[in-house]
């Protein structure tokens, strides 16, 4: 594992040059994961979360950001992390990294970070709710607290799931209170359970990257009690899905994440 690539000098057009793209047919893949809340415990639980699903011939750059907010609950707080989150991402790119994994389920600045980078970039909401499509029909989602539930809906509406995507429950629990993992497993428990027995979802996915090492634990208190219903982790999904497409070589359509205009763009810190 590698956590950090020398630090490059980059340019807008260094990031978004197509020379930066190329199929990897062997060789060491370079991913990056970007932890993007403050504090550093959060930091060593992101690598050692991602750690978990990355092979050993891949190495793996953790990043946090410098400023912003201590967890991402409101849509207040998905854009105050977002200008720290795109620095990340962009010294990631200009340090060779093959992709970019911003570690939260409603996917904070994915989209723009698209739009500045020729690598491919994913949060935590798509891979794990496209992986469970594969899986069954209903797709519920458990994750932290109802003021999530909005930016969730948004989500799965911008991708036009609603109709498979139906289910979301929380456990009440803020992100930094998920350290309590008795707790959690306890209310993920009760809410998956009562989605499967509601008819609501066949497949669960776990609406928080900050709810590390529980789909395992929770599959098997599920099957205890019925049939064996899969629980899609939202960072291995993540990672499954950004390492194969770093191997195929691919990053975001120029046809929908256009490059940035050029202009004059005058960060908070004034530089």
């Amino acid at each position: 594992m590698n956590r950090q690539f020398a630090h490059c000098p980059h340019t807008a057009s260094s990031l978004l040059s197509p020379e930066r793209r190329r199929p990897r047919r062997g060789g060491a893949v370079r991913l990056t994961a970007i932890s993007p809340i403050l504090g550093e415990g959060f930091e060593a639980e992101v690598e050692k979360e991602t750690a978990t699903w990355i092979p050993h011939d891949v190495e793996l750059d953790v990043r946090s950001v410098r400023y912003g907010v201590e967890s991402i609950e409101c849509e207040y707080d998905e854009v105050l992390c977002a200008p720290p989150i795109l620095e990340q991402v962009e010294m990631a790119v200009a340090a060779g990294t093959d992709g970019v994994f911003v570690s939260c389920f409603a996917d904070p600045a994915v989209a723009a970070a698209r739009e500045r980078v020729d690598v491919p970039v994913v949060g935590g909401f798509e891979p794990p709710v496209l992986t469970a499509l594969s899986l069954g029909e209903r797709v519920g989602i458990v994750t932290v607290l109802p003021n999530v539930v909005p930016t969730i809906r948004a989500s799965i509406r911008r991708h036009g799931l609603a109709e498979r995507c139906s289910s979301i429950r929380v456990v009440d629990m803020p992100v930094l209170g998920l350290a309590d993992r008795e707790t959690m497993l306890v209310r993920l428990h009760e809410q998956a359970r009562a989605a499967i027995d509601g008819d609501e979802a066949d497949v669960i996915v776990l609406g928080c990257t900050g709810m590390s090492g529980a789909a395992a634990e929770l599959q098997q208190r599920l099957a205890t009690s019925g049939p064996t219903v899969p629980v899609v982790d939202p960072t291995g999904a993540a990672i499954g899905w950004l390492l194969h497409l770093a191997r195929l070589g691919v990053t975001s359509s120029r046809a929908t994440y256009l490059p940035p205009p050029d202009k004059k763009r005058v960060p908070a810190n004034g530089r």
